[in-house]
């Protein structure tokens, strides 16, 4: 079989900078539902697409066609008693951006100081050439229910809600407007 449109591909991957510094690897395949799904980048579909399993490809995404380029403007400096309460680096959490027609964003705590803390709006891959090393590990048909949700179900796929052990109210992002 093939990687092909309406598949759900495992894929074992190494990430790293353009200056070839890891980044990240896989302790286990990301698997996702090849075709169009928004459910990795369009640059790793292309790649992969047509490949069988135990398939290698290098490839490098620019910003544009990863996670976008840096934008200063999605920091902010907020007051602490804005936020909830307590606020530790790290952190993440939804917020709006100024413009009145903006999607939300996800924020992250990046510093935390004298009552404010600063919150970085960016992927924290934005702006950054990648390296990808991607080995096919498997692949198979997706099913209808797959296909209807536009993406993949069961082992290391998107469980939902009702579907989840583990799962508890509150594993979820909670929003707060920002100024």
């Amino acid at each position: 079989m093939k990687v092909a449109k309406n598949t759900v591909v495992s894929v074992s991957y190494t990430l790293s900078d353009a200056q070839g510094n890891k980044i990240e690897e896989s302790q286990e395949p990301m698997v996702y539902l090849h075709g169009g799904y928004d459910n990795t980048l369009p640059k790793i579909e292309e790649a992969l697409e047509g490949k069988e399993i135990g398939a290698e490809v290098n490839i490098q995404v620019e910003p544009e066609d990863g996670f976008g380029e840096y934008q200063a403007e999605l920091v902010k400096i907020e007051s602490l008693d804005a936020l909830p309460s307590p606020i530790e680096v790290g952190m993440q959490f939804e917020g709006t951006p100024e413009s009145p027609d903006a999607a939300p964003v996800i924020f992250t705590v990046t510093a935390v100081a004298d009552g404010k803390a600063e919150l970085d709006g960016n992927h924290p891959l934005a702006g950054i050439a990648l390296r990808f090393y991607l080995k096919v590990e498997g692949i198979r048909e997706a099913s209808k229910e797959e296909i209807v949700h536009q993406h993949v179900h069961g082992p290391h796929g998107h469980h939902h809600h009702g579907d989840d052990e583990g799962y508890e109210e509150g594993d979820q992002f909670s929003s707060h407007p920002l100024h």
